[in-house]
């Protein structure tokens, strides 16, 4: 069974966190049925680790990690895979599946574009 992990890099702003459960709650809505869980690289006591412990709770065995980022810096090219991998080491029996930050899309064009022309 397959379950969704998306990662935020985390704030020491406490209301980030609301924001992205909202974010996650449409997310939930467009999907339907979907065990997504979230978690923050850094700042928060919602942790990778916490997350997919939560995900493997469910009897998840394949989980897509999906980073909630704009571009491929350093954090999704090395520190989130090097944490998950570290902490999975014991866990072979479990899929990861790595997923795109959002990066290039004319949606997110869009978006700016919105924001742009907002007095």
């Amino acid at each position: 069974m397959r379950g969704i992990l998306v990662i935020a890099h985390g704030s020491r702003a406490t209301e980030t966190e609301a924001t992205l459960e909202s974010i996650l709650e449409i997310v939930k809505n467009t999907l339907g049925d979907c065990i997504l869980e979230h978690a923050f690289m850094e700042l928060s006591e919602k942790t990778i680790e916490i997350a997919i412990d939560n995900l493997l709770d469910k009897g998840i065995t394949e989980i897509k990690v999906v980073p909630y980022f704009l571009f491929a810096g350093i954090h999704i090219r090395e520190d989130i895979p090097k944490k998950i991998s570290k902490y999975m080491a014991d866990k072979p029996h479990i899929n990861i599946i790595m997923g795109e930050p959002l990066g290039i899309d004319s949606r997110l064009c869009y978006i700016l574009v919105d924001r742009i022309k907002k007095d």
